[in-house]
C-alpha cells in the first residue's frame, strides 16, 4: 500500500510505560522505552513485533489502558496521555479497538443488535436512530439482517470478529487500535476479515493502529510499518520497504520467521534464518571481544 499522508491524527512522542514490581524497593517494570510513532489521517501503522515485545501495551496506552509514565500521546492536537475516565468516554466516539479474541470481547448473553446498539444508547442516540444505524452496520460488514437477534454462539470466529469491527465502526472513529484482530483466525478467514478493514478505510477514512506479530499480515493492510523489540521501536518505514528489505537484524529475522506455502522455499528460509542467527551472533562475540 502507497499514499501520503500530511496530517498527523495520532502522534506519539518518547512515550514510557512501567509497572510497578512487587516486592519492596524492586524497580518498576519497564514495559515501553522511549516509543515514537505517528499516524495520519486515513492511514494505517502496522506495528509489529514477537509476543512480549511491548506492542500491545503501545496499543493499550493510546486507549488510555495503560501508564503513562513519561512522554506524549497526541490525538487531534490534543494531548490525552492522562486524559480523565470522563475524557475517555468522550474519546470512545473517535477512538476505539477491536481485540484478537471476537468471543471473549462480545457479552455471550447479549443479542448482537444490542451488542451494536450499546455504545451508541451510551453517547445518548436515541433508538430509532440507534436502530437504522445498527442494520447499516450489519450491512457493512456483510452480516445478514437476522443477526440482529442471535448471540455470538451462533456465529463463527471470522463472523463473530465482523460483529466486533461492527461494534468499533458504530460511532464513526476517527481510529481504531486493532490488537492482533486475525490472528486467532484461519488463513482463509484472515484474508477475508483483512479486504474487510481495507474496504472500510476506503469507505470511511478511518485510521489503524494494526498490531500483529505477522509481518505478512502487515505488509497486506499497512502504509508504514513499526517494528517493536524488547519495548522499542528500533525499524520504521513504508511497508514495502521494511516488510519486503529490512535493515534492523531483528526485523530479517521476523521476516525468514514468516511461514511461506511453498515447502523448498520454506526450508531455504529456515536455512537462511539458521545462518543470518549465526553471522549476527559471531558479530556480536567479536565487538564483546574488541569491548
Amino acid at each position: 500500500m502507497t499514499g501520503a499522508f500530511q496530517d498527523d491524527l495520532l502522534v506519539v512522542d518518547d512515550l514510557v510505560v512501567e509497572y510497578p514490581s512487587k516486592g519492596f524497593r524492586k524497580k518498576p517494570f519497564r514495559a515501553l522505552t522511549d516509543v515514537s510513532i505517528r499516524i495520519g489521517q486515513g492511514e494505517t501503522l502496522g506495528l509489529v513485533g514477537e509476543s512480549g515485545s511491548g506492542k500491545t501495551t503501545l496499543g493499550r496506552a493510546v486507549l488510555g489502558l495503560a501508564p503513562v509514565t513519561a512522554g506524549t500521546i497526541t490525538f487531534e492536537g490534543e494531548d490525552i496521555s492522562h486524559a480523565s475516565r470522563k475524557h475517555r468516554q468522550k474519546l470512545s466516539r473517535d477512538l476505539q479497538v477491536v481485540f484478537q479474541d471476537p468471543y471473549t470481547s462480545l457479552n455471550p448473553a447479549m443479542e448482537i443488535g444490542d451488542i451494536l446498539a450499546e455504545p451508541l444508547t451510551i453517547q445518548g442516540i436515541g433508538p430509532t436512530e440507534s436502530k437504522a444505524r445498527v442494520k447499516e452496520l450489519l450491512d457493512h460488514v456483510n452480516l445478514p439482517s437476522d443477526a440482529l437477534h442471535r448471540q455470538p454462539r451462533e456465529f463463527s470466529g471470522g463472523q463473530r470478529q465482523r460483529v466486533a469491527i461492527a461494534r468499533a465502526l458504530a460511532l464513526s472513529p476517527k481510529l481504531i487500535v486493532c490488537d492482533e484482530p486475525v490472528s486467532a483466525l484461519d488463513l482463509t478467514t484472515q484474508a477475508r476479515v483483512l479486504d474487510l478493514f481495507l474496504q472500510i478505510q476506503q469507505d470511511t477514512g478511518v485510521s489503524y493502529l494494526f498490531v500483529s506479530h505477522d509481518l505478512d499480515v502487515v505488509r497486506h493492510i499497512s502504509h508504514r510499518v513499526a517494528v517493536m523489540y524488547h519495548g522499542e521501536i528500533v525499524e520504521q518505514g513504508p511497508a514495502a520497504q521494511v516488510t519486503v528489505s529490512p535493515e534492523h537484524p531483528y526485523t530479517q529475522r521476523l521476516l525468514l520467521a514468516s511461514p511461506v506455502p511453498d515447502p523448498d522455499r520454506q526450508e531455504e528460509r529456515r536455512a537462511n534464518r539458521r545462518r543470518l542467527l549465526d553471522e549476527q551472533r559471531a558479530s556480536a562475540e567479536l565487538a564483546a571481544a574488541g569491548a
